[in-house]
């Protein structure tokens, strides 16, 4: 009786795949210095105040965007490019708008409630 197995069990493939899984020190690296950059950016256009009021909203919103996306890619290692991947992405978008409704009706709650009291 012989089983055949598609991939190695060796310890040595384990160790490989849980770094592959959960990113190493270069990746994280990587995200550190570009999450410094995007936030350096907004922070010296919001102070040095040569931009109208448009265009360093732009910037901010711009740059918050790409931050938020560094941290999903090299923090929190969500991708596509994976069936497990795309299952964790689809898990966090799914809570993050679960997040954003709660917080965002709760607003508009207060907001309604306090205005109806006005009267």
């Amino acid at each position: 009786m012989s089983h055949s197995h598609s991939h190695s069990t060796t310890p040595g493939h384990a160790e490989e795949e849980h770094v592959e899984n959960h990113g190493d020190v270069k990746s994280y690296i990587i995200g550190f210095v570009l999450s410094v950059i995007l936030t350096v950016i907004p922070f010296w256009t919001v102070m040095e105040g040569d931009f109208s009021k448009t265009t360093t909203l732009w910037i901010v919103v711009v740059t918050a965007i790409v931050q938020l996306w560094v941290h999903l890619k090299f923090f929190l290692h969500l991708n596509f490019a994976t069936e497990d991947g795309r299952a964790s992405t689809f898990s966090f978008l799914f809570s993050a708008l679960v997040i954003v409704m709660i917080v965002g009706l709760s607003i508009w709650i207060i907001y309604e409630s306090n205005a109806m009291m006005m009267y």
